[in-house]
């Protein structure tokens, strides 16, 4: 989306969850639930009452909560799925329409080629893609945030590369995150990422999980994975 572009990545973190407590505090008022965000995966979090852009003292408390912008959130509170006034994880990040809309653009995206007309549709989607960068076919972009999103100039990124900002974790808890890829990076086909710093000049080797195991990986540096051991059962005679 258009407001998002030309903005660094905290200042998008910033408007993303300044959006989400918004929308935490009036389903939560309709729920009549008390929603919370915490700066950590763990522990109960901030009660988003307390921070209200609408009022004086919540918008003072909002800029004290996100001064400095995390690099993840985590809401909890929502209920569980059973529970009649529970809310559902994806309602509150988006509505419905915007969520829609998102899922389109990812099925389409996902069977375009590598091109420069591709990272025009992924700019309409969200997606910060820099200048020269190949995101090849059957690539998965998560449709959760895709603004959280940002891959930097010559990336090229191999084919069934999953890339996530999200992990829902059950009982009403999720949290999301930024995903910076630098610029220069080799991302080999297969790779799983998730929230994570992704400096220059990086490769990954094809089938590499970065994410939750790294947050940051530095300029330079060559990722894999070592194959497990294969071990030989003998046979007794």
């Amino acid at each position: 989306m258009k407001k998002y572009q030309g903005k660094t990545p905290e200042e998008v973190m910033k408007l993303v969850t300044i959006e989400i407590i918004e929308r935490a505090i009036k389903l939560g008022k309709k729920k009549n639930r008390t929603i919370f965000i915490s700066k950590t995966s763990g522990g109960k979090g901030t009660d988003v009452n307390s921070l209200n852009p609408a009022t004086p003292e919540g918008r003072e408390n909002l800029e004290k909560f996100l001064t400095p912008v995390r690099r993840h959130y985590t809401f909890s509170g929502l209920g569980e799925a059973e529970e009649p006034n529970s809310i559902n994880w994806r309602k509150l990040n988006l509505p419905f329409g915007r969520r829609a809309l998102l899922l389109f653009q990812v099925a389409v995206s996902f069977f375009l080629k590598g091109t420069p007309a591709k990272n025009k549709f992924l700019r309409w989607m969200g997606v910060h893609v820099g200048k020269g960068a190949e995101i090849m076919q059957l690539v998965w972009l998560d449709h959760f945030r895709p603004e959280l999103i940002f891959i930097g100039e010559n990336v090229l990124m191999g084919a069934f590369t999953r890339v996530t900002v999200h992990a829902y974790e059950g009982a009403g808890k999720f949290r999301y995150g930024l995903v910076e890829i630098g610029n220069n990076s080799k991302i080999g086909a297969g790779t799983g990422i998730g929230p994570i710093k992704i400096e220059e000049n990086v490769r990954t080797l094809p089938g590499t999980t970065l994410s939750p195991y790294l947050a940051k990986v530095k300029s330079g540096s060559v990722v894999g994975w070592d194959p497990p051991t294969v071990k030989v059962v003998e046979k007794k005679e």
